[in-house]
C-alpha cells in the first residue's frame, strides 16, 4: 500500500536535486503524507475488523466445544462428532486470524514508521521553503530575484491552497467515516 507513497516522496526528493521550485516539491510531499495518513486509516480500520472476526471465531471456537462436552455427558456421540468438526473448523480460523491480526499489526506498524520518516522528509524540505519565502520578502522590500515569475507565483499559489483544501477535505472524509456517515 505504502510502495506508492515511498515513491512519490522519493520522486520527490529526486526533484529536490534539481533546480524546480521548493513549494511545489514540498506540496508534492504534502499531498503524499495526506495520502499516507488516509492509508493508515484504513490499516487501522483493517486491524479492527480483523480483532473483531477473531473474538466472534473464538466465541463460536468455545461454543462449539461446549456443545461438544455438553453431548458427550449425556452420551449423543452424533453430537459430539459435529461440534468437534465445528471445534476443529474454528480453531483453524482462530490460528489463521491470529496470524493475519499480528501481520496487520507489523505492517502498521511500519507503515506508522515511514509516515514518520515522510513528516520528518517534509518538514526538512518546508525548511528550504523557508529560502523561497525570504526571497519573497527580499522582493517585496524591492530587491530582486533572478528568475521571478509573477504568473508562476500566481500558480503556486493556487497549488498551495488546493493542497490546503485536498487535505481539509481528506480530514473531512476521515471524521464522516468515523461517524459511520
Amino acid at each position: 500500500m505504502f510502495e506508492r507513497l515511498r515513491e512519490a516522496i522519493n520522486s520527490a526528493l529526486d526533484a529536490a536535486s534539481r533546480p524546480t521550485d521548493g513549494r511545489e516539491l514540498v506540496s508534492g510531499m504534502r499531498d503524499a503524507v495526506i495520502e499516507a495518513r488516509a492509508g493508515l486509516e484504513a490499516m487501522r480500520q483493517g486491524v479492527d475488523k480483523t480483532e473483531k472476526q477473531l473474538i466472534v471465531e473464538r466465541r463460536s471456537l468455545a461454543d462449539a466445544e461446549r456443545r461438544g462436552s455438553m453431548a458427550a455427558g449425556i452420551g449423543d456421540q452424533e453430537t459430539v462428532e459435529v461440534a468437534e468438526m465445528f471445534a476443529t473448523k474454528h480453531r483453524e480460523r482462530v490460528v489463521v486470524l491470529q496470524g493475519k491480526l499480528e501481520a496487520q499489526r507489523a505492517e502498521l506498524a511500519l507503515a506508522e514508521r515511514e509516515l514518520e520518516a515522510m513528516k520528518a522528509q517534509l518538514k526538512k524540505a518546508a525548511g528550504s521553503s523557508q529560502v523561497d519565502s525570504a526571497w519573497r520578502e527580499i522582493e517585496a522590500a524591492g530587491g530582486v530575484r533572478p528568475v521571478t515569475d509573477v504568473q508562476d507565483e500566481l500558480l503556486r499559489s493556487q497549488l498551495d491552497r488546493a493542497a490546503r483544501e485536498a487535505e481539509a477535505e481528506a480530514r473531512l472524509n476521515a471524521l464522516k467515516k468515523k461517524m459511520g456517515r
